[in-house]
């Protein structure tokens, strides 16, 4: 066994792996950028080496010095994560030459099947279902349209070196295909340095369901059955299960059978996966084939109690596998939500800065696990959640790389407990200072078509055509949310009225009535009455009335704590109560289930007064073209002077890997460019202002 292995990644996935590394006594080095000189994957190792500037294209992405610093520190391995040179051919040629085990495939096994263009053909000669398209490079946008309209529309655009979502558009018409084809090619030579694009057919309502394989070096191979990937924003997966709740056991089989012999016929050494598109008739078809660790692969983890790093290490170092297809079993249900760096309500947006506060759930519900009933809460143990990150109270979420904060897991008994504990385990998942895509997460869980597995990956295109809103997420009981800010002020009051020292006849005094002013866009507020006849201070427990309901609320929690647990009514919650930042610092923000409440909590008399307070409207930036995100300017696509349709492109902004092209919301005029190409843009910085 190896002794010391270096991580060639960054982030969750470096930390995952020295978790596992420290756990079978092999020691660790960490490979870093200069933007990541404090990250948490760095703390961890035992060395850690410096490879150069932020950019991956000088860091990350350099073989030379992944090398050098494994040479350097005597490492006789290299974890290659997921992402940059994980599937890279010549680099795993390399570390053979060098005499450093590569924890992944041979790089003949990644020639063949992690190039998206030769794995298809190598499918086709196997007698394996493809579906159809053109297999060979494009050369030209021209001729992307030419071939996209002999398949026919839609079609996928794909960069052959592609993953993670990055380099894949879908087009549906001439214009789509032209445009798809040069964006696909420059986002696929900015992040993998391979610019071939090929075309395939686009299957509509398909369901993306993936199969992990398993091989050793003594030519066993085995499948760790399927994940469920098909809810998918932008072909970027947000939510992964397993098993999948729509395929039958006879197809199980028949695709873990056939990507067992896909992988047999290239030699597969290490973990790896099998993707497959199928259909509304559970008819499959092979897609492509990831040659190394998924993201998601901790839900595999979790219904076969096998550690798939632990697996790649052993298999890269000799050993054969210690179990055969027959031995491995399926045990409950496991859910995966990708935490990531976005505003859900602004189109996602990338949202780059510092954690203020990062507070994952399973530090949290341990201290109150009679909110799932008495759940036991361990990594990756059934029954439990499980938080893989690579950041940090206090850290950075940098722009250059992608967005993950954290990949949340949790294991239930069957699909339904599942996604009860993922709801209750978002609710206890505290992070401030940027914006997340956790009221996103809540509002898919809490979908009835989610919630029965009626969906396939064209799901959130279909429900949230629009974007994503505040009133996308409905709470079953919005009232409650009223009574934890009436509960929460009426706490703080209650303190406030046992300070010593207050002027006599003009200290703090609590009466039963109290008024919640539920804040509204335009100033269009609701005001709801409450009563609170007698607060338990011993206790913390009171009895809320709003609406002709009775909340009988009692929380321990202390007043400034973020994350608030108790019993409404007899039954456990988690939720979170913070002051709102920026417009109004006495007004409440309280977050359950994914829906967020702002709202003031005054006495009657100061409720009537607010009443009359004038709406101050907010400027008017409508002939400006605002950055909707920190990034760097890739392109300035008008000139002073130029007539713009609604809908041209205006601008292009690259964030965390991805492009994000800016386009006219209405015709207007250029009248100024205010930022150059090649600059570096902080949020709501003025691109362009118009006649």
């Amino acid at each position: 066994m190896f002794k010391k292995i270096l991580i060639a990644n960054r982030g969750e996935i470096a930390c995952r792996v020295i978790k596992t590394a420290k756990k079978m006594g092999i020691a660790t080095v960490a490979v870093y950028s200069e933007a990541d000189k404090d990250a948490r994957h760095v703390a961890l190792a035992d060395e850690a080496v410096l490879l150069g500037p932020a950019p991956s294209r000088e860091s990350y992405l350099v073989a030379d010095k992944i090398i050098a610093a494994c040479k350097a520190t005597g490492a006789q391995a290299v974890h290659p994560g997921y992402g940059f040179l994980s599937e890279n051919e010549g680099f795993a040629k390399r570390c053979e030459e060098e005499g450093i085990a590569f924890i992944g495939p041979k790089h003949y096994s990644i020639a063949a099947m992690g190039d998206k263009i030769a794995s298809k053909k190598l499918a086709n000669q196997a007698q394996v279902n493809t579906i159809p398209g053109y297999n060979d490079a494009i050369d030209t946008p021209e001729q992307a349209v030419e071939i996209a309209k002999g398949i026919g529309y839609p079609v996928m655009i794909k960069a052959s070196a592609g993953g993670g979502g990055k380099g894949l558009r879908v087009a549906f018409n001439d214009k789509e295909a032209f445009e798809g084809f040069s964006s696909c090619r420059n986002e696929a030579r900015n992040s993998f340095g391979d610019d071939r694009v090929f075309i395939e057919k686009y299957v509509l309502e398909p369901r993306h369901i993936e199969i992990q394989v398993l091989g050793d070096s003594h030519g066993n191979v085995v499948y760790l059955h399927e994940r469920e990937c098909s809810i998918q924003r932008r072909h970027q997966k947000v939510i992964e299960e397993a098993p999948s709740p729509f395929i039958s056991e006879a197809t199980r089989k028949a695709m873990g059978e056939q990507a067992v012999a896909l992988a047999k016929a290239v030699k597969y050494q290490s973990a790896g996966t099998v993707e497959f598109v199928v259909g509304k008739d559970q008819d499959f078809y092979f897609l492509e084939m990831n040659t190394r660790l998924q993201v998601e692969h901790p839900v595999t983890e979790c219904i076969t109690g096998l550690d798939l790093v632990e697996q790649m290490i052993r298999v890269a170092a000799g050993e054969k596998l210690a179990f055969g297809q027959a031995d491995l079993k399926r045990e409950g249900w496991a859910i995966e939500c990708r935490i990531n760096a976005e505003d859900p309500f602004r189109n996602f947006l990338p949202s780059t800065g510092r954690l203020v506060r990062y507070q994952p759930p399973a530090q949290q519900l341990e201290q109150s696990v009679q909110t799932l009933q008495g759940a036991a809460y361990s990594d990756g143990k059934f029954g439990g959640v499980r938080v893989d990150t690579g950041v940090y109270e206090g850290g950075e979420i940098p722009m250059f790389y992608d967005s993950m904060i954290a990949k949340l897991i949790v294991h239930g008994k069957d699909r339904n407990d599942a996604i009860a504990k993922m709801r209750e385990a978002l609710n206890g998942f505290v992070i401030r200072g940027i914006s997340s895509n956790i009221p996103f997460q809540a509002a898919l869980l809490a979908h009835p078509k989610f919630v029965t597995g009626a969906f396939n990956t064209g799901f959130i295109a279909e429900h949230y055509a629009n974007g994503f809103k505040a009133e996308d997420v409905p709470h079953d009981d919005p009232l409650f949310l009223v009574a934890l800010a009436a509960f929460v002020r009426r706490k703080a009051r209650e303190r406030a009225a046992r300070i010593s020292g207050q002027l006599p006849g003009h200290g703090v005094q609590n009466g039963p009535d109290l008024v919640v002013v539920q804040l509204g866009a335009e100033g269009q507020h609701t005001h709801h009455e409450v009563k609170v006849p007698v607060f338990d201070n011993a206790r913390g427990a009171a009895d809320i009335l709003v609406g002709g309901k009775t909340y009988a609320i009692q929380s321990q929690t202390k007043l400034g704590e973020l994350l608030m647990t108790g019993t409404v009514n007899g039954k456990a919650f988690s939720a979170q109560v913070d002051r709102v930042a920026g417009k109004n610092p006495l007004a409440l923000r309280v977050i359950h289930n994914g829906t967020q409440l702002d709202a003031l909590v005054l006495l009657p008399r100061a409720a009537e007064l607010f009443k009359l307070m004038p709406y101050k409207a907010p400027p008017d930036l409508s002939k400006f073209l605002l950055s909707p995100m920190p990034g760097l300017l890739v392109d300035v696509a008008v000139t002073v002077g130029q007539k713009v349709l609604a809908g041209e492109k205006l601008a292009v902004i690259e964030a965390m890997k991805m492009e994000n092209i800016l386009v006219a919301t209405q015709d207007c005029a250029v009248k100024e460019v205010r930022a150059s190409k090649g600059e570096s843009l902080s949020v709501d910085q003025a691109i362009l202002a118009f006649e």
